[in-house]
């Protein structure tokens, strides 16, 4: 599909300091393209998560934010986080929630599925972890 435009950033995510800054740019993008303060929320949240994910599993990696605009005059955002770091054993456990192997709830990951429109996940052991979340502008 042709698209009319879209803009894009890229984050290497090290420590909560690079969390923070994809949160705030990538809710201020969302904004910039139409999401209103609760939906641009949400969309912060799953950056939040994903990031702190990655943090706290993987030690780095990186997450990057897409705001398009079709030429149907469709939008979204989809952000991509990914790793190279330990993979996820048990994902469809993880996608369940309240499965966490560190102190946490569980629910970082199985949290910002619900936030979004569609969210894939694949991870190998040994080899790291891509999540894929998009929300689609609803007017």
């Amino acid at each position: 599909m042709m698209t009319a435009g879209h803009d894009t950033l890229f984050f290497r995510i090290k420590d909560p300091m690079d969390v923070a800054k994809a949160r705030r740019e990538g809710m201020q993008m969302s904004m910039g393209l139409g999401f209103n303060q609760a939906d641009a929320t949400k969309i912060a949240v799953v950056i939040s998560e994903l990031g702190r994910n990655i943090v706290n599993y993987a030690g780095s990696g990186t997450i990057t934010v897409i705001a398009r605009s079709e030429t149907n005059g469709k939008k979204y955002m989809r952000i991509i986080a990914d790793d190279k770091g330990p993979g996820i054993p048990d994902v469809e456990r993880v996608l369940a929630g309240g499965y966490t192997t560190s102190n946490g709830l569980g629910l970082g990951i199985s949290g910002s599925k619900k936030l979004v429109d569609e969210f894939s996940i694949h991870s190998e052991v040994g080899k790291g972890t891509t999540v894929t979340a998009v929300k689609w502008l609803v007017k």
